[in-house]
Formats: C-alpha cells, structure tokens, sequence
C-alpha cells in the first residue's frame, strides 16, 4: 500500500480552484493507498492563513495526521519521498528536488501522478 502525503499549497491549490482531490487521486492511482499530511504542513496552514482555509479543514478531517521528524515541511516531504511515498505538491522548488512520485495539478482540474 502507498501513502500520499499532501503538501500545504496543494492543498491551498485544489481549494481554490474547487478541484476533489479525493476523486482526482482514485482516478490516478491503480493501486491501494492512504492519503495523510503532517502536522507540520497543518501549522503552516494556520500561519498561512489562506483565504480557503475553512474549507481545507474540512476536506483534513477525513484525513490521517502524522507526526512529522522534521520541523520545516519541505524537508520532511524529501526525506518521505526517499522512503517511498507519494507527494502531492504544487511547489516548483520541492518538485525538481523530489523528481518522482509526485501528484500535481493540471489544467486548474487535474491531478497528474509522475
């Protein structure tokens, strides 16, 4: 089973443009998976405060939080990504450095899994 993590802008990204990333990632992914995010990523969100921020909460109440190892969010996603998992991301920086096994967005409705 792969898990897939999602990171603080996808999250903000599929929000604002109304994407169901829960839809999106069964229609992507051909194998079982969990989606989860890191407590780091929902602490960077209440800093952050976006604007789609009520409906992001309730899209991670379904979701399974984990505890992250390390206290900066990028930094946890690599270290995750070598490990096996799945990252879902719409930071450009993070994507170059993760290369593989990376959910992003297309087209402003889209998910894609590289």
């Amino acid at each position: 089973m792969k898990t897939i993590i999602l990171d603080t802008n996808f999250l903000i990204y599929c929000a604002k443009y109304k994407i169901d990333f829960f839809t999106e990632i069964d229609r992507i992914c051909l194998f079982p998976y969990k989606i989860k995010i890191l407590d780091t990523t929902i602490k960077e969100l209440e800093k952050v405060k976006p604007k789609e921020l009520g409906l992001i909460k309730k899209l991670i109440i379904r979701i399974e939080i984990i505890k992250a190892q390390e206290s900066y969010v990028d930094t946890e996603l690599i270290r995750l990504s070598k490990e096996g998992y799945i990252i879902a991301t719409e930071d450009n920086l993070l994507k170059k450095q993760l290369k593989d096994g990376i959910i992003t967005v297309r087209q402003m409705k889209y998910l894609e899994l590289k």
